[in-house]
Order: C-alpha cells, then structure tokens, then sequence
C-alpha cells in the first residue's frame, strides 16, 4: 500500500525573531516528533557537513527520518553530501545546486555526473524548482528535463509562480508548463507564493485564490505519483515555511503570520488530499 510521509523543515523552524533566542536542536527535534511529523529535512553545504552529523543521535532519539537539500556550490561538491545522506539513512537526496549552467547544453553533463554518482552511492536523487540554483529558471528546466529523461524533481511550485509573475487564473500555456513539472515531480513543498511575493500568508482573504491553486497542484502531483508507483512506494511532502527574509515582517521585524500553525493546517490539506484517494475506488 502506497504511503504519504510529511517532513518539516529544519531550516523552516529558525524563528529570526529579534530579541528572541534561537531554540535549540534537540527543542526544534522535540516538537516536531511531538507534533506527528515523519522526519526532518535539513539543508546542508559542504562547509556545514560536520554540523550536521551531530545531529544523528536526535534523529534516532525522537524517531525522525532525514531528507537532505544539498546545496553543492561546485560540481564536484555532491559526493561528500550523498555521503551525508547515507551516514544520517536520508530517505532522498533533494539537489539545490549553486551550479548555474546558462545553456541546456552545459547542463546536461551537470545533471547526468549527480545523477550517477547517486546512483554509484545507492540514493534517490531529485533536482528541486528552486531560484538561484541549477533549475533557476520554469523555462530552463523545461527543456532540460527534456533532454535528461531520466531526471526527476522536487516541485517548490513557489518559485516558478514569481519567477515567471504567474496571474490567475491560469493561461493554458501556464498550466501546461506546471504539468510537465507536475508529471516529473517525486517530492512536494509545502509553500505558497503569488506573482509577487514567494510565501504568503495562507491564512489572509487575498491569498485564497492562490490558496486553492496550490492545492489544486498538490492534488494533481499527488494523483500522478500515485499511478506511476508501485504499490509499497512512499511519497515525501515537506513543509517549507521559511523565516524572514521568506516570511513577510512587519516594522519590527515581527512576522505577519504564525508560521508553524501555517505549517500544520498544509499538512492536514495534504492528509485530507491523500485521504480523498483512498476513497476513492477509480484511485491507483
């Protein structure tokens, strides 16, 4: 039977609150564990390798299983990261790479040496939607995917809605183009953007149109992983609320929404997503 497992975001639970203190590992382990999440996500550089191996004894603590962003600032930065992701039993490999080839043509290799490297080291390996990184750009990737078949995403729909200033409701080149992304999508993000602002409170009147079309894209990604994998497969959805800068503040710096309640009310949209096609009889 096919499985959802909902991850927060290390990264996400920083509170960047002035005058407030930071809390620690092992409370930021506690409360999501407390709060039935399946893992946490964590989003190393090479320089942060050593960091995070410290937290191994948390993850086998609170019972959490790891994903990990890697963020490989040169080509040849992805192996000490896989080797991150095996030392810690990382589920997936999600590649946010600081490696921005301008053409396809320069891409190509890029994608194809991480893509067997993973391979070599055993993990699954995604390439996330994500700007100012290897995937930069919604047009970009669109023909780059189409020249590495094989290559699979982690879809952060929030990027591409800026990137490209999407309008509601959608155009059918638009909803089109996030389809393709959709289709080679094996991971979600838990954020919603609109044309100008890359997260947006979900709980504010002005956002529930892009409100229910993230929620439109997570169905329709969830709906296409489930007929495309086998029947034990787990799929990852990560909630990825991220601090100021992310999050929107006010004068003092006091942010306009509560980010964690955020987090758990996308969680429950996901659930009941997820829930809707167990009952349904015409699901996969």
């Amino acid at each position: 039977m096919q499985k959802l497992e909902i991850f927060q975001s290390l990264w996400a639970m920083e509170l960047r609150r002035p005058g407030k203190s930071e809390r620690s590992m092992e409370d930021n382990f506690s409360m999501a564990a407390a709060a039935g999440y399946h893992g946490l996500c964590i989003d190393p550089a090479v320089h942060e390798i050593e960091d995070c191996l410290e937290l191994k004894p948390l993850y086998r603590k609170y019972g959490l299983k790891c994903m990990v962003n890697a963020f490989p600032a040169t080509v040849e930065e992805l192996p000490p990261l896989l080797q991150l992701a095996k030392e810690l039993d990382a589920c997936l490999v999600n590649v946010i790479g600081q490696v921005m080839p301008l053409t396809v043509e320069e891409g190509i290799p890029v994608v194809r040496q991480w893509m067997a490297e993973a391979e070599e080291a055993g993990l699954p390996l995604l390439f996330e939607t994500h700007r100012d990184c290897t995937l930069n750009d919604l047009y970009y990737t669109l023909q780059l995917i189409e020249a590495v078949p094989k290559m699979r995403l982690c879809a952060d729909l929030s990027h591409y809605v800026i990137d490209r200033e999407m309008r509601l409701p959608l155009s059918a080149r638009d909803r089109d183009y996030m389809h393709r992304i959709l289709e080679r999508s094996d991971c979600f993000q838990g954020r919603i953007a609109n044309r100008e602002q890359v997260q947006v409170q979900i709980g504010f009147p002005q956002h529930q149109e892009w409100v229910e079309q993230f929620k439109a894209w997570w169905k329709d990604g969830i709906c296409m992983w489930r007929a495309r994998n086998a029947g034990g497969a787990t799929l990852v959805f990560l909630c990825e609320l991220g601090p100021p800068p992310y999050a929107m503040t006010d004068a003092n710096q006091v942010e306009l929404s509560d980010r964690w309640e955020e987090a758990l009310m996308i969680r429950s949209w996901v659930e009941q997503i997820w829930t809707e096609f167990e009952y349904d009889p015409g699901s996969t």
